[in-house]
C-alpha cells in the first residue's frame, strides 16, 4: 500500500489542494521519489509516459521553491515540447498557492513571456530552444536556479536537444539539486545523469514501454476509400479518440472528411501555429472535439487523461510506434480500445506489428458492437475551490474493467418537448441512468446531458425537468435539471 502524500512529507496546504482535486493517493513513481526530493537528494526516475511524473517532481518543487527576483527564476523545469511545457505549468498552478509559474516556448510571440519574466517567475517551465533565446536576449539569467528538472529526457535526446540542455545546465548554480525523469535511463540519458547529477537516488517504476495490455485491440480490414467512413463510425462509438495519421497533409484531410460526416475533430501537427495547437488540445480535453487527429511527432509529450480510444488510421512504421501510440488509452486504471484500420495491401504489415507488440488478434471486418460502452464521460472544468468546510466531491475513478454506455454526441436535432420525471436509476461510475415517466417508457439520460455546474450527478428518486430529443437509439433526455 502506498503512503499518503502527508506521510511522504508533503506540506498540508499542498495535500489539501490535491485532495480538492480528488488526488488522495500517490502513484508509484510519486511514492518512490517525493520523499527523496524533499530531502534534497538528486533523483533519477524512470517511469513510462502517463505514470504521474509531473506530480512526482511538481509537488516537491512547489514545496521547496523560494521567491524569485525579476528575470532570475529559482526553479527550472525543462520539457521537450510546447504542449508538455504548457501542461506542466497548468498542473502546477492548481496547487502552487502564491508561487509564480510561467512557461516559455517557441511558436508564439515573446510578449507575454517577457512580461512574466520581468515581473518575476519562481518556477519556470521551458523548452530548451526558447530558453536559450531568452538568455541570449538578456531577459533571463540562471545563476539563481537551485533546482532543475529535466522531464522526458529520452525525448530530449531523440529530438536533438541535449547539447542545448547541457549549455543551460552549465549556467545554473553548481550546488543545484537536479531531478531527471525519463522512460529510459541508458545511452545519452545515462551520460547526462553522470555529468550533471551528484550521487543521484535512482528509482525505477514500471516497464520501459507503455503497458498496452489493459486496452482491447482490434484490427479491422477496410478498403482505403472506406477508411474515412469507418473512422467516423469508430469515433462515434468510442470517444474521446486520438486518431493517428502519418503525415500533416493526411491529418488535415481527415479532419475535413470527418467534419463532413458530422464528427467534431481537430488536427494537431507541427505545421500549425502554437495558438491553433493549444486550441486543438483544449477542445479535445474539454469534449468540444470528439477526436484529436495527430501525427506521431505532434503527439509527443501530450498527456490527456481518460482517452477512450486510439485509432490507427494509418498504420505506424513499427511495433514500437504502435505501442507508444496505443499507450495513450487505458491509463491510470481506465479501460480503453485500440482500433487499427488495415487496407488489404497492408495485411502483412499488420501481422508484423502484432508480432512485435506481443499481440495475436484476428483481422476482421469492422464490428462497432465490440466498442459498445467504450466511451468516457468528459470531466467538467474544475469549479472554484470551495470553502474548507465544504470539500468538493471527486468524480469516482473508472476501473479498468468497467464500461461506460456509449456517449451521445450533440446533434442538430432540437428538443421536441419539455417533460418532468423521476430518476429511476443513475450509475455515477458509468455516467448514465434512466428517468421514469408516468405511463411511458423509461428514458435514457447520459452524464453529458445534465445541465448543472461542477460535478454532474443524479440520484434515485430525484425529480427532474428535461427536454425530450431523439438520440441514436431512440428518445433520450437532454438539458436535465433538478426541480
Amino acid at each position: 500500500m502506498n503512503p499518503t502524500f502527508a506521510q511522504l512529507g508533503v506540506p498540508a496546504p499542498i495535500c489539501a489542494a490535491l485532495e480538492q482535486r480528488g488526488i488522495t493517493e500517490p502513484f508509484a513513481i510519486q511514492a518512490a521519489t517525493i520523499a527523496d526530493t524533499l530531502a534534497g537528494h538528486d533523483v533519477c526516475g524512470r517511469a513510462p509516459t502517463g505514470s504521474g511524473k509531473t506530480l512526482a517532481f511538481g509537488v516537491p518543487l512547489v514545496a521547496l521553491s523560494d521567491r524569485a527576483e525579476a528575470r532570475r527564476p529559482r526553479s527550472l523545469v525543462l520539457a521537450p515540447t510546447r504542449e508538455l511545457a504548457d501542461q506542466i505549468a497548468t498542473e502546477l498552478e492548481t496547487f502552487a498557492g502564491s508561487l509564480r509559474i510561467a512557461a516559455v516556448y517557441g511558436g508564439v510571440g515573446y510578449g507575454k513571456q517577457l512580461d512574466a519574466l520581468r515581473r518575476g517567475v519562481d518556477i519556470l517551465i521551458a523548452c530548451p530552444g526558447r530558453l536559450e533565446d531568452l538568455i541570449q536576449m538578456g531577459e533571463v539569467t540562471l545563476d539563481a536556479v537551485d533546482r532543475v528538472v529535466i522531464d522526458e529526457a529520452d525525448r530530449m535526446a531523440d529530438m536533438g536537444f541535449l547539447p542545448v540542455v547541457r549549455r543551460i545546465l552549465d549556467q545554473t548554480s553548481p550546488t543545484r539539486q537536479t531531478l531527471l525523469f525519463s522512460a529510459t535511463l541508458d545511452g545519452t540519458v545515462g551520460e547526462l545523469t553522470r555529468a550533471y547529477q551528484n550521487d543521484p537516488v535512482r528509482r525505477e517504476v514500471g516497464e520501459d514501454t507503455p503497458d498496452i495490455t489493459a486496452a482491447d485491440h482490434y484490427f479491422w480490414s477496410v478498403e482505403r476509400t472506406d477508411r474515412p467512413r469507418a473512422a467516423a463510425e469508430t469515433i462515434n462509438a468510442a470517444w474521446p479518440t486520438i486518431v493517428f495519421c502519418r503525415t500533416r497533409h493526411g491529418a488535415d484531410r481527415l479532419e475535413r472528411q470527418l467534419a463532413k460526416q458530422g464528427v467534431t475533430a481537430t488536427a494537431i501537427h507541427g505545421g500549425r501555429n502554437q495558438n491553433k495547437r493549444n486550441k486543438a488540445l483544449a477542445d479535445f480535453a474539454s469534449g468540444k472535439a470528439q477526436a484529436l487527429v495527430a501525427t506521431d511527432v505532434a503527439a509527443r509529450g501530450i498527456h490527456i487523461d481518460r482517452v477512450a480510444a486510439v485509432l490507427h488510421y494509418d498504420l505506424p512504421a513499427d511495433h514500437k510506434d504502435y505501442i507508444h501510440r496505443s499507450g495513450r488509452t487505458a491509463r491510470g486504471g481506465d479501460g480503453g480500445v485500440v482500433v487499427s484500420l488495415v487496407p488489404p495491401d497492408q495485411n502483412k504489415d499488420a501481422r508484423r506489428l502484432q508480432r512485435g507488440a506481443g499481440l495475436d488478434e484476428p483481422l476482421t471486418d469492422p464490428n462497432l458492437d465490440a466498442l459498445d460502452g467504450a466511451s468516457m464521460p468528459i470531466e467538467p472544468p474544475a469549479p472554484e475551490p470551495p470553502a474548507a468546510s465544504e470539500p468538493s466531491t471527486p468524480r469516482p475513478k473508472r476501473s479498468a474493467k468497467s464500461k461506460n454506455k456509449r456517449r451521445r454526441r450533440n446533434d442538430a436535432h432540437a428538443a421536441t418537448s419539455a417533460s418532468r420525471g423521476t430518476v429511476k436509476f443513475f450509475n455515477n461510475k458509468k455516467g448514465f441512468g434512466f428517468i421514469e415517466r408516468k405511463g411511458e417508457a423509461d428514458l435514457f439520460v447520459h452524464y453529458s446531458n445534465i445541465a448543472t455546474e461542477g460535478y454532474k450527478s443524479l440520484h434515485e428518486g430525484q425529480l427532474v425537468e428535461f427536454d425530450l430529443a431523439p438520440g441514436r437509439k431512440g428518445d433520450e433526455a437532454r438539458n436535465v435539471q433538478p426541480v
